[in-house]
C-alpha cells in the first residue's frame, strides 16, 4: 500500500447508516491531536493511485479514545469520494489526515458570552456535537439548533438528549425542518426564524451584542442569510482585533 504525505491509514470500525444519504464512520488505528469542533480529511486511493480526499468534522470529543474517531458524512450521488466512503464496511482501510483545523472551538468564544448559539444545518452539526461532548463549555445558556430537510435527518438525537441532561438545564436543543411539518420541530429555515424572533422566543433568550455569541456551520446559504440578519440586529462578525458576535464554517 502506498503512503500519502499528511495522512495515516486507519480501519473502519463501524458504519452507521442514518438515512439513505447520511451516515457516520467510526475509524481506529491512528492518533490525531485536535480540539473539539475541528475537522480533518478522509481519503481513498483512486484507480490511478492518487488520493482523493475531502474535509470532514470530527463528531467525537478529544481524549475519549486516542486512536478512535467518528465522522458524520452525507453521500452526494455525483461525488468522487462520499459514495465510496458510504460503501465501506468494518475492516476496510481509509486514509485520515494527521492534522486538524477549524475555529469552531472553545477558545474562540469571547469571555463576554453568556448566551452561546450553535446553529447547524445537515452534517454541520458534527463539530457542535464534539464541542458539547467535550464538556468544557461554561456559558450559562447554550442553544443548539439543527436545521434539516426532513425529520429523518435529525441524527444523533439520543446522544443530544443525553447531553441536554448532562448540561443540567444550560443546554436547549431545537430542530428546524424545512420540507415537512412535524409536531416536535420548528418549520422553515433558521434565518427566517431568527428574523421573526420565533427562535429567540422558543429559546427564551434574546440575541444581544452585549452577551450573545453565535457559531454557524453547514449550508452556505444559511450562513450568509443568518449573518446578514445578525448584522442587522447589531451583531457583527468576530475579528480578533475588534471583537464581534459570530463566526462560521462553510461546508462547501
Amino acid at each position: 500500500m502506498s503512503l500519502f504525505a499528511g495522512f495515516n491509514p486507519v480501519q473502519v470500525i463501524e458504519r452507521i447508516d442514518w438515512t439513505p444519504e447520511q451516515f457516520s464512520l467510526r475509524v481506529s488505528g491512528a492518533e490525531l491531536p485536535f480540539s473539539a469542533g475541528q475537522f480533518t480529511k478522509l481519503g481513498l486511493e483512486d484507480d490511478a493511485g492518487n488520493l482523493v480526499s475531502r474535509a470532514y468534522s470530527l463528531v467525537n470529543a478529544p481524549g475519549a479514545t486516542a486512536d478512535e474517531h467518528e465522522f458524520l458524512i452525507v453521500a452526494h450521488p455525483q461525488g468522487k469520494l462520499s459514495p465510496r466512503l458510504q460503501s465501506l464496511s468494518a475492516g476496510d482501510t481509509v486514509w485520515m489526515g494527521n492534522s486538524a483545523y477549524g475555529d469552531l472551538i472553545q477558545p474562540s468564544i469571547p469571555d463576554f458570552t453568556q448566551d452561546l448559539w450553535l446553529l447547524a444545518t445537515g452534517t454541520g452539526i458534527g463539530p457542535f456535537l464534539s464541542l458539547l461532548a467535550d464538556q468544557r463549555l461554561t456559558q450559562p445558556n447554550i442553544v443548539l439548533v439543527h436545521g434539516v430537510r426532513y425529520g429523518r435527518d435529525r441524527v444523533y438525537r439520543d446522544d443530544i438528549q443525553t447531553l441536554v441532561e448532562q448540561y443540567q438545564g444550560r443546554l436547549r436543543y431545537h430542530t428546524v425542518v424545512s420540507r415537512e411539518a412535524l409536531s416536535d420541530a420548528m418549520s422553515g429555515r433558521i434565518p427566517a426564524l431568527i428574523e421573526s424572533g420565533e427562535l429567540q422566543t422558543v429559546s427564551e433568550l434574546e440575541l444581544a451584542p452585549e452577551h450573545s455569541f453565535v457559531m454557524m456551520c453547514g449550508n452556505p446559504d444559511m450562513i450568509k442569510d443568518t449573518a446578514s440578519i445578525l448584522r442587522d440586529k447589531g451583531l457583527p462578525p468576530f475579528r480578533q482585533a475588534t471583537g464581534g458576535n459570530y463566526i462560521h464554517e462553510r461546508y462547501w
